[in-house]
């Protein structure tokens, strides 16, 4: 997006004016990185016949082991039947442990076995070097800049989600 934007001061705050044009240019840079970011881990997976629905489920276990099969539901923003069918290939596979709840027996929770946790690292791997790149390139102003525009653009259940994550109680 770059050095074309424009500032405005109101009220005491400054507010920030993008043009139509400069908003598509970043819209195309996102996807564009997006379609970066997800290279590599969509080249491993597909020796696997594995997608970013799988990908997904793998971060979120391994973010959060034990998360709950609703947890990750709610995390992803699947549907039931779309996460049964990845976690099933994912168990079956040997990646993921479902266990039942210990203090309710309708729950279950996750877990990436040792397997799992393998392919989760070298997903992460990829990807953390790609943004390791990105970030050293970019500078620190830019990469504080870019987690806020990121936060920004969240609906607040997800920023709240999100915050959850990055961010766990004691």
């Amino acid at each position: 997006m770059g050095e074309t934007r424009g500032s405005q001061a109101f009220g005491g705050e400054t507010l920030l004016f993008l043009t139509d044009e400069q908003l598509r240019q970043g819209i195309e840079a996102m996807y564009f990185a997006y379609r970066g970011f997800t290279a590599d881990p969509d080249w491993i997976l597909s020796d696997l016949d594995y997608g970013r629905a799988h990908h997904r489920a793998i971060h979120f276990i391994n973010r959060a082991p034990g998360t709950t099969v609703n947890n990750l539901l709610a995390l992803l923003g699947v549907t039931k039947q779309s996460l049964n069918r990845v976690l099933r290939t994912l168990i079956s596979d040997g990646l993921v442990e479902s266990r039942v709840g210990t203090r309710d027996k309708r729950e279950r929770h996750l877990f990436l076995t040792e397997a799992g946790r393998g392919l989760e690292s070298r997903l992460s791997d990829a990807q953390r070097s790609r943004m390791r790149s990105a970030y050293k390139s970019a500078g620190p102003e830019a990469v504080s800049g870019f987690r806020q525009v990121l936060e920004a653009m969240m609906d607040p259940d997800m920023r709240r989600a999100y915050a959850k994550l990055r961010d766990p109680a004691p």
